[in-house]
């Protein structure tokens, strides 16, 4: 259970710094949405009058407008945990003739945003291996506080060394996801550890590690979940087979592909049958290692064939659910109790009400510990 929860809002161009009173007196609720592998997005809202500060003074001076950096930080027990750092890419008002009505909605995503706004045309990366491209990319953003946090590709693939590289086309953004996706491979911005701070990842996305705090369903007074519902896509898991090329005959061959990451074990006791089976396309021109790990990649995107949603109260569970991590279930029955990986987060936040809905998932039924983290 919490003993204390506060909410620090940092708001400001490039280095968000805390908000005026104002604008804290102002602020009605904050939405974060965090998902595995992909971009992290928030939305907070903001009570307006003709006369307060906000519509004087704030809006017309640019304090809330596109582009301007937004830091949430929430504070559980004395710890701080940045929930979000982006930036605003939306602004709206609602103006209402009732007192209390109007309101001002802010928009936005994750810092990973600054690298998906300039396209890029045949700019040429060096001959280096894909994580060093990355992080070199990742250092032009320093000014947000991202820091690389690159793997080293398992199954790696250099240019020649007489070439110039490799160009970029699109935005950096769209280049380090082609790369993530070409490895296997996730690619996000995590906030932290401390405020003004973020760890841009790039690597296989992780399964293992300590579990968080367990999720209690269908115990009374002890259970720390609002709801919790499991379903089983029968259809979910596929086979995937690579195509690669006999070097003599140039004939393809087909290798099947099992989906077994020493990064991402399975989670389940009975893992879930693949029934359908599919081949990658044009495999065969990339070479054996990188068509491998595209066929590592999609068959672990696919093997989640167990999925769970639900949705808690912070104060009950006593912490911040993380997405991107493992967490414990008890009391869903043999079949669905166990570890889970958190796939996504949704913060609801307003005055003395802090709830989160997520989503869980795993390969198949029955835990694979016999017990779970309290």
């Amino acid at each position: 259970m919490i003993s204390t929860l506060r909410l620090s809002l940092l708001i400001g161009p490039v280095v968000a710094t805390p908000a005026p009173a104002s604008v804290v007196d102002a602020f009605t609720g904050a939405q974060v949405t965090v998902t595995a592998g992909q971009r992290s997005g928030f939305q907070l809202t903001f009570a307006l009058s003709r006369r307060s500060p906000l519509s004087t003074s704030m809006i017309p001076g640019g304090y809330f407008d596109p582009g301007i950096r937004v830091i949430l930080v929430v504070t559980v027990n004395g710890v701080p945990t940045p929930v979000i750092d982006g930036l605003i890419t939306r602004q709206e008002v609602g103006v209402s003739d009732g007192i209390g009505q109007s309101v001002l909605t802010v928009t936005g995503e994750d810092v990973s945003v600054a690298m998906d706004l300039v396209k890029w045309k045949n700019i040429w990366m060096p001959p280096v291996p894909a994580f060093a491209r990355v992080a070199t990319i990742i250092g032009f953003y320093g000014v947000l506080g991202m820091v690389p946090f690159p793997v080293p590709e398992l199954f790696p693939s250099l240019p020649a060394v007489a070439s110039p590289g490799e160009p970029v086309q699109g935005t950096h953004l769209e280049y380090v996801n082609k790369l993530a996706k070409d490895n296997g491979y996730v690619f996000y911005v995590e906030p932290g550890p401390k405020p003004g701070m973020n760890i841009a990842y790039w690597g296989p996305e992780v399964r293992i590690g300590m579990p968080q705090p367990a999720l209690q369903v269908g115990a009374d007074a002890r259970s720390n979940v609002s709801s919790l519902n499991f379903s089983f896509d029968g259809l979910q898991r596929t086979n995937w087979f690579a195509f690669v090329q006999e070097p003599i005959t140039k004939i393809p061959i087909p290798i099947p592909v099992p989906g077994i990451d020493p990064l991402r074990p399975p989670l389940a006791a009975r893992p879930a049958t693949a029934l359908r089976f599919a081949a990658l396309d044009d495999s065969a021109k990339d070479g054996v290692p990188a068509a491998i790990a595209k066929a590592l990649a999609r068959a672990s995107e696919s093997s989640d064939a167990v999925t769970g949603q639900g949705q808690l109260d912070v104060a009950r569970y006593g912490r911040v659910l993380k997405a991107r991590a493992l967490v414990g279930v008890r009391g869903a029955g043999t079949a669905y109790d166990g570890l889970y990986y958190v796939k996504s987060v949704t913060h609801s936040i307003k005055r003395g009400e802090y709830t989160q809905s997520f989503t869980l998932a795993r390969n198949g039924l029955i835990p694979i510990t016999p017990t779970v983290v309290p």
